[in-house]
Order: C-alpha cells, then structure tokens, then sequence
C-alpha cells in the first residue's frame, strides 16, 4: 500500500508539471511580436494625416499605400477637346511613379505630413501623341460659298477651323501626369475664323439670257431686276459664272477685230457712244454690262454678246456694283 500511494503521488506531480508547461508555452507563442526572438514582424503603417503628392496615405500599411499610388498616377487621363472626351493611358507616355521609396519616406514623418511626389513621364511620347492628336482634328476653316439654285444666289455657312495648340496641351497633360492629378485636362484650341462669310457676299448679278432678264441680289436679297439685251445667234452672251473686272464711266468704244466692226472707228465718250455712258467688263473677254442709246434692242437678243440696258438704269447699276461682284448669265 505504501508503494501504490506513492505512485499516485509522482504521477500527480508529473500532470501538474505538464498543465504548467503547457501554460507556459501558450503564453510564449512564437507568433506574439511582444516575446522576444518571435519569428513575425508588424508591417509599419504610416503616421496618419500624412499625404503623398495627391494621395492621402496616412494610416494605411506600406504595402496597400505603394498600391494606392500606383493606381492614382497609372489612372487614366481625361482630355476635354471642345465636346469631346478622350482617355489616355499614362502606360503609353511612359509615365513611371517611386511609390516604394516615396512610401518609405512617408514612414519617416510625423503625422499630418504632407510630402511631394511627381511621377516621370516620356517627354518625347507625350509630344508625339499631342502631335498625332493635332494631325486627327486640326482643321482650316471653310469660307462661305456661292452658288446659283433655282436661278438665285445661294450662299453656304462658313465654319471656323480648329487649331490644337501642341506647347500648352504638352504642358497641361504632363503637370496631370507627372502630380497626379485627374482633373479633366482640356486641350488649347484656337478657333481660326474663314476669311469669307455670308456677311462678306455683296452684291450679285443673275442674268437671264433666254429671257433678257438681268436681276440685281445683296447677297441672296432680291434688289431689283431689269429688262436687257443679249446676244444674237451668232453671238451669243456667254453662259457661266463670271465677275466684273473693271468699271469705266464715260467709255470711248473701239471696234473689236469682228467682221461685223469692220471699218467702224473709235468712238469717243458722248452722245451715239455705243456704250453709252457706263462700262462694266466682264471676266469674259469683250464683253461686259453697258448702256445703249438704242433703247429699242431691250428685250431682244440683239447685241455682239455684250448685255445692254437703259442708260440711266446702266448707271444705277454702276453705282451698286464694283470690281469683283460675281455675275452668274443662264439660258432661262
């Protein structure tokens, strides 16, 4: 008996050695930062408050702040071109940020901190791209257009060109690029405006030649019409579009190298003047808008080719038009 309770004794001891031990062992985890010797270290975080270039990294562990910063300064960049809206890829221009390093700062300061970071950018992709850009969309302006319809002046609108202007869209998307930031950048534009527009079209001349109509337009506004002469069979008022090429009060009048001319002499300005008392040539050769002191051919096809009128109406028009007014003859 002695021996049995013996026994029981040791083997009580050696349990409570083994609950101790095993105490002892969870309060020495391994894992437990605070126990000197532990295999496993606390990632740092950064003070809060602290800003990185244009992201706010206070608070977050190293590894998530590299990966924020990478994200912002990889984001894509908006483009505002007039109305439309362009993404660019900073990848393609290059652009490379030092997050590890710039968050290995950052654990340095205290809180509240506010550090710098610019990102590094391809200057010579950037100017290319730009460049392809201008190459896309840059336009010259239209000008306002005549035209006849319907036997009427027609006028076209007139559009602005579109200039991209490459030195400050380099700049501006390179200042995104390189802080962060990713505002809408919009692109410089001018808008270079076309020398002829609707208000630029004077007056116009729309010549009847089958009804020896002439018709005087401010721009496409009727004015007023006239009753005219035109040519014989055998000469005929040119059809097309022409414009005045000089204007002479008081003409002299010298006979054309024609066969129907022969033998005619110069006549000088003045009563009988074939003429009359205005001249308004034409970019036709020899022929031109006139006065006539025979009232008597208006209406008909009776001239050389030239167009006749009344000379006091012949002087009306004179007044209203000038050197490149566009005169537009048709067969109707």
């Amino acid at each position: 008996m002695k021996r049995a309770g013996l026994f029981f004794v040791l083997l009580g001891m050696c349990a409570l050695a083994g609950v101790l031990a095993a105490s002892v062992l969870a309060d020495t985890n391994p894992g437990d930062p605070s126990v000197p010797g532990s295999s496993v270290v606390t990632e740092a975080t950064i003070p809060d408050g602290v800003v990185l270039g244009a992201v706010t990294v206070g608070g977050m562990p190293a590894d998530t702040a590299v990966q924020a910063l990478q994200q912002r300064y990889t984001s894509a960049v908006t483009l505002q071109l007039g109305q439309l809206t362009l993404h660019v890829a900073p990848a393609a221009l290059g652009v490379a940020v030092p997050a590890d390093a710039a968050v290995a700062k950052a654990l340095t300061v205290g809180p509240d901190t506010m550090l710098g970071l610019r990102a590094s950018v391809n200057v010579p992709a950037l100017k290319a791209f730009v460049a392809r850009l201008a190459a896309r969309f840059d336009r010259k302006p239209v000008d306002a257009r005549l035209l006849l319809r319907k036997l009427r002046p027609f006028v076209t609108k007139s559009k602005p060109g579109l200039v991209i202007e490459e030195a400050a869209t380099v700049q501006a998307l390179r200042a995104a690029l390189v802080q962060g930031t990713r505002a809408p950048v919009r692109v410089s534009l001018r808008r270079p405006q076309p020398p002829v527009t609707s208000k630029a079209i004077g007056p116009v001349i729309v010549i009847r030649r089958g009804s020896n109509l002439l018709t005087l337009y401010r721009g496409t506004k009727y004015v007023r019409r006239f009753h005219v002469a035109t040519g014989q069979a055998i000469y005929p008022t040119p059809l097309g579009r022409f414009h005045i090429v000089v204007k002479w009060k008081n003409p002299w009048w010298y006979p054309p190298h024609d066969p129907w001319a022969a033998g005619e002499k110069p006549t000088p300005p003045g009563p009988g003047n074939p003429l009359g008392t205005r001249w308004m040539g034409i970019s036709s050769p020899g022929v031109g808008i006139h006065g006539t002191p025979e009232s008597g051919s208006i209406g008909y096809s009776l001239s050389h080719g030239c167009i006749r009128m009344l000379i006091p109406q012949a002087e009306w028009l004179f007044d209203r038009v000038t050197v490149g007014t566009p005169v537009f003859i048709v067969a109707a």
